[in-house]
């Protein structure tokens, strides 16, 4: 029986492309439109681009997709054959020129997985954005999350492949989804502290330097709750990074791109705590799922 994922959000969509030669790929999401989104960055070392439309002083926009890739840097090419797609279907901001699709995207470094030379390009993200569908979402190695893993910081002995993962609960009359793709140097736990990755909670490995590039947890929360006010959604964006800090030890260090995105559609009702505390749920359940289905795949 599936479990309920990001796209139990009704009109929430997801796409993969995977080059499994490689170990990396692409995700993309969209969502109803108009939205709101936001984005909260922790991680020292991040990989993005369109973020900047998200922060406070920016007049708010609709985003029309949002991009996950693996590639490190090079991976956010993959985001232009998003816009293309996009402008081809005549979406975007409204401009004296035409629309410009708004299209954030941020990405994960898995160089070291597969062919360091297959890096996501632009007709990538087209065919993830052409694949994208209402069914439950493909979780494990696949997408962004092909190449990706978890446990570096303890060595290479210690080090599993990671993947997506994905969760949504109701809460009143609206729904809470999200997408995580996971690629952490620190050990996963549950959100009841139960060690996934065969680390210790209070452990102290060999410094995190010695493993730069292997972090980042790129989070998507999505809700058809009616919230207007951006600030309520970075409150949402704040549990989304608690729940990474429950269950990813080390996170947020200087070597990691870790961010979340929140966007917000629709007009059901729902109680703001309970939002932000279903955030925390659902990021922590994706990430526990990331561990279960990429170990399933191996």
């Amino acid at each position: 029986m599936s479990v309920p994922t990001i796209t139990a959000v009704p009109g929430v969509e997801v796409g993969h492309h995977t080059d499994t030669a490689a170990a990396t790929g692409v995700t993309v999401i969209t969502f109803p439109e108009p939205n709101r989104a936001v984005v909260d960055v922790r991680g020292g070392a991040p990989g993005t681009r369109e973020t900047d439309v998200l922060g406070d002083a920016i007049k708010p926009v609709t985003v029309n997709a949002l991009v996950f890739a693996g590639g490190s840097a090079f991976g956010l090419a993959a985001a232009n054959g998003v816009v293309e797609e996009i402008e081809s279907e005549g979406r975007g901001a409204p401009t004296p020129a035409g629309p410009v699709p708004i299209v954030p995207a941020a990405i994960v470094f898995d160089l070291m997985t597969g062919d360091v030379r297959g890096r996501p390009e632009a007709e990538h993200g087209a065919a993830a954005y052409k694949n994208r569908s209402g069914a439950a979402v493909a979780m494990g190695r696949v997408g962004a999350g092909a190449g990706t893993t978890v446990g570096a910081w303890r060595g290479p002995g210690a080090i599993r492949f990671a993947g997506i993962g994905s969760a949504a609960v109701r809460v009143g009359e609206s729904t809470v989804g999200a997408l995580v793709v996971l690629n952490a140097a620190g050990d996963v736990f549950s959100l009841e502290g139960e060690s996934l990755t065969g680390g210790e909670p209070d452990s102290l490995a060999p410094p995190i330097g010695s493993v730069p590039g292997d972090n980042t947890t790129l989070v998507c929360v999505a809700t058809d709750a009616g919230i207007e006010d951006r600030n309520e959604l970075r409150r949402i964006a704040i549990r989304a990074h608690d729940a990474i800090g429950a269950c990813i030890r080390p996170t947020h260090t200087r070597y990691d791109g870790d961010s979340a995105f929140v966007v917000s559609f629709g007009s059901m009702d729902a109680n703001l705590d309970a939002l932000q505390q279903a955030a925390f749920v659902v990021v922590g359940r994706a990430i526990e799922r990331a561990v279960a289905e990429a170990g399933r795949a191996s």
